[in-house]
């Protein structure tokens, strides 16, 4: 198919850059990188692999698409779109938050800030049940090997017939592993009530991935240690209730003043 280019526009003010940080922060060696102002990774599209690129400017993002099947094109903008959240409404979200005084000057200090997405729901529940109490630093190091080990970013099939002690980590959370692998590859989509079905997943790990990857912009992650100790140094008495209903973008407001 060969490479073909996109402008994708994003209404401003659009803090890309804040998007490429925390994408670098847990890229994963052997799928993705942040390097010289671009995101670039390998996905897995409907009709074969592709590799994006994404530089983010003031006003959008360049997308340099590496296609196997060019019908795969619209998926893999939907994709970056998603990724970057291009979609969302700066101006609504921050005539919200900016009437909390305590997240004002937040919201001030980092204009047009998004709430970065997951390719797709199956790689954030991945990400979510590594990550569990470890660093962000801890978990991109596991999934890397787990990349080596499977070569690429293992699909539900291959996870679904992979033993739960395998894996570098407790075996309970390598049994949630396999079990929401298995639903997957069975052809179950992933939903809230879904993965809190599954034993070892709990209220966090569901509501980190209907922020990233279900749509959802108004969770709240109130026993999150890094929400936590954002309100301890902001110092004041939070009410999540006056964020509604962009309580997403609240959490990272939270993180970035970290």
């Amino acid at each position: 198919m060969g490479v073909s280019t996109e402008w994708i526009p994003a209404a401003e003010p659009f803090d890309g850059g804040s998007v490429l940080g925390f994408l670098g922060a847990r890229a994963v060696e052997g799928v993705e990188e942040v390097k010289s102002g671009s995101y670039r990774r390998s996905v897995s599209l409907k009709n074969g692999a592709a590799v994006v690129s994404v530089r983010p400017e003031a006003a959008g993002v360049h997308v340099e698409l590496d296609l196997a099947h060019g019908e795969d094109a619209d998926e893999a903008v939907a994709v970056v779109r998603r990724v970057f959240d291009l979609d969302a409404d700066p101006a609504a979200i921050e005539a919200v938050l900016s009437r909390d005084p305590l997240l004002a000057p937040l919201v001030r200090s980092r204009p047009g800030l998004r709430l970065p997405g997951a390719v797709n729901a199956f790689e954030a529940v991945v990400r979510a049940i590594v990550g569990q109490q470890i660093s962000v630093a801890g978990a991109r190091t596991v999934l890397g090997r787990m990349v080596a080990r499977y070569g690429g970013w293992p699909a539900p099939e291959a996870l679904a017939a992979s033993d739960p002690s395998s894996f570098p980590f407790p075996r309970s959370r390598g049994q949630a592993l396999v079990e929401v692998a298995r639903l997957v590859a069975s052809g179950d989509e992933i939903t809230r009530d879904g993965l809190l079905a599954v034993p070892g997943i709990g209220p966090w790990t569901v509501s980190y991935v209907a922020m990233r990857a279900l749509g959802d912009r108004d969770v709240f992650l109130p026993g999150d240690v890094g929400v936590r100790r954002a309100l301890a140094a902001l110092g004041g008495d939070a009410d999540p209730g006056r964020w509604r209903p962009f309580r997403s973008y609240a959490v990272m407001h939270l993180w970035a003043s970290l």
